[in-house]
């Protein structure tokens, strides 16, 4: 098997920058999936699993919950940070009670170097903002309320 050895340095980069514990990319042939704590896996067609590791260290246990996304949001198609506006500096490109269309851009995720915007889904006025500037986001994170 041949491993893309400059792929899983980005990927552990992306990892430092983020703070993220775990990232993964798939194309073609190829899975790969890079985890805090040295674990690199990498697999030629097939889905991979992750053994069990040592267990995390506890989180202090809070009094208040959290509360749930509303199920209706808009969700990052990828792992990486998310920004609010253009660039440093500039007007965000959404708050709380714009009327957007759907096609606007609402904030970017920058995912391996790579500026990609993040578009509304439908027309509607935004009722929430879920994520902070420059904060890093997971797959399927909610991002926005759209009503």
């Amino acid at each position: 098997m041949n491993i893309d050895t400059a792929l899983v340095r980005e990927l552990a980069e992306l990892l430092n920058e983020t703070g993220l514990t775990e990232i993964e990319v798939e194309d073609d042939d190829r899975k790969i999936r890079v985890a805090r704590g040295g674990m690199v896996t990498s697999a030629q067609a097939a889905p991979a699993f992750a053994a069990p590791s040592a267990p995390a260290a506890a989180a202090p246990v809070s009094e208040a919950k959290p509360e749930p996304a509303p199920v209706d949001a808009l969700k990052s198609p990828m792992v990486g940070t998310v920004y609010l506006a253009a660039e440093p500096g500039a007007a965000n490109f959404i708050k709380i009670g714009d009327k957007v269309s759907e096609g606007d851009t609402l904030l970017i995720v920058e995912a391996m170097k790579v500026m990609n915007p993040i578009t509304a889904d439908k027309p509607g006025t935004i009722k929430a903002i879920l994520v902070e500037n420059a904060q890093p986001v997971e797959y399927d994170q909610p991002l926005v309320v759209i009503g």
